[in-house]
């Protein structure tokens, strides 16, 4: 979408000062253990769907055979590429390979997933909870992959 075609309403829309993030420095990448998380609404098949507005996070067990559903609501989403291919908002088999070449040092079993249309405000509490998690796992580089 061109920056002219961007409707006034959305254009306008006021966007919250998140602040300075902070930029730590860490081991080398491959040292790193890593975690995905997608804001694509995702959880495996059976596990309660996200709602609209939906502030908190499903946990994705990389160890866990049964599907991964989305329930991203928007009615202007575009599901085709999640049905070709989970790996567009989900890299799993992406980290996988990287965790067995030794580019990263290690893959987290655990992942997450948010409700990618909702507040950022609205996060926060669930987002700090999740660094928690996060620490005591020994994740030390979390992939933030937006829908």
């Amino acid at each position: 979408m061109r920056r002219d075609d961007v409707p006034k309403r959305l254009a306008e829309a006021p966007c919250p000062d998140m602040g300075v993030p902070a930029a730590v420095a860490g081991p080398r990448l491959g040292q790193r253990r890593v975690a995905l998380i997608s804001t694509a609404g995702l959880m495996h098949a059976g596990d309660r769907p996200f709602s609209l507005g939906s502030a908190d996070y499903r946990i994705l067990d990389a160890e866990d055979a049964r599907p991964l559903h989305m329930s991203h609501i928007s009615t202007n989403f575009d599901r085709s590429g999640f049905a070709q291919d989970l790996n567009v908002v989900f890299p799993l088999d992406v980290l996988r390979e990287l965790a067995s070449d030794g580019a990263v040092g290690s893959m987290a079993r655990y992942h997450y997933s948010f409700m990618g249309a909702t507040e950022p405000q609205q996060l926060e509490a669930a987002a700090a909870d999740l660094a928690s998690v996060l620490a005591g796992d020994g994740v030390d580089l979390a992939c933030l992959i937006p829908v």
